[in-house]
């Protein structure tokens, strides 16, 4: 598995920048071509350049795996044509939902979805058929953001620190992982929106230790 440490427009949290599947990484249109390259290079995968609502947050509001893609309502209409007209073999759906900050709110690999249990079953039903997944309601240590304080991809499953043993324990037979435990820039929670990765790579923010690393690699892989 391919790693590194970086910094994306002055950020530890690089998370809210881009999301990753098997197949791409998509990424906020502002960054620059060396961070675009750097990440799809780590990753094995073509970039793919968005915005959401003008801002380069798109592992903030946008949720995806290999079979479909999840936008924010606030994205603007320019914004989900571009990304329709990408051509990119996917299913691509519009959330109308308050919880719009999807990445933040959803924890998905090709398998599962493990969402914030406040949607709504319609937003549930949404997700998993856009997804092509079975969709489980859950808080995990406590936070409704399931996708914010963890991380899943096709290969591993990071929890973050204050999860309990029997959440590891549930979690680990629900998933199939051996999940490991921790944090990343240096004690942050927050490991989902720390982290870009997939199957192949995973970058981390800039101030995550050389131990919080380990740890995240270790999971993933």
């Amino acid at each position: 598995m391919e790693a590194a440490k970086y910094k994306i427009l002055g950020s530890d949290y690089i998370g809210v920048f881009a999301t990753a599947t098997d197949d791409f990484v998509f990424v906020g249109a502002g960054m620059t071509s060396n961070s675009k390259e750097m990440i799809a290079k780590t990753l094995g995968v073509k970039y793919i350049d968005m915005s959401v609502s003008s801002s380069d947050l798109v592992g903030l509001f946008v949720k995806a795996n290999s079979n479909g893609m999840l936008l924010s309502n606030l994205m603007l209409d320019h914004e989900i044509e571009a990304i329709e007209k990408k051509g990119l073999g996917i299913s691509v759906k519009v959330m109308e939902s308050e919880l719009n900050a999807l990445g933040s709110n959803i924890l998905a690999n090709d398998k599962m979805a493990i969402i914030n249990p406040d949607y709504s079953k319609k937003d549930e039903q949404d997700i998993s058929d856009t997804l092509g997944v079975e969709t489980i309601r859950a808080k995990i240590d406590g936070f409704k953001t399931v996708g914010a304080n963890n991380i899943l991809t096709n290969t591993g499953l990071a929890l973050n620190n204050k999860a309990t043993a029997q959440e590891k324990n549930d979690w680990d037979r629900i998933t199939g992982f051996d999940s490991i435990l921790t944090t990343a820039n240096t004690g942050a929670m927050a490991i989902g929106l720390s982290v870009i990765a997939n199957s192949k790579g995973v970058i981390v923010g800039d101030t995550t230790t050389g131990f919080e690393m380990a740890r995240i690699i270790d999971a993933l892989e």
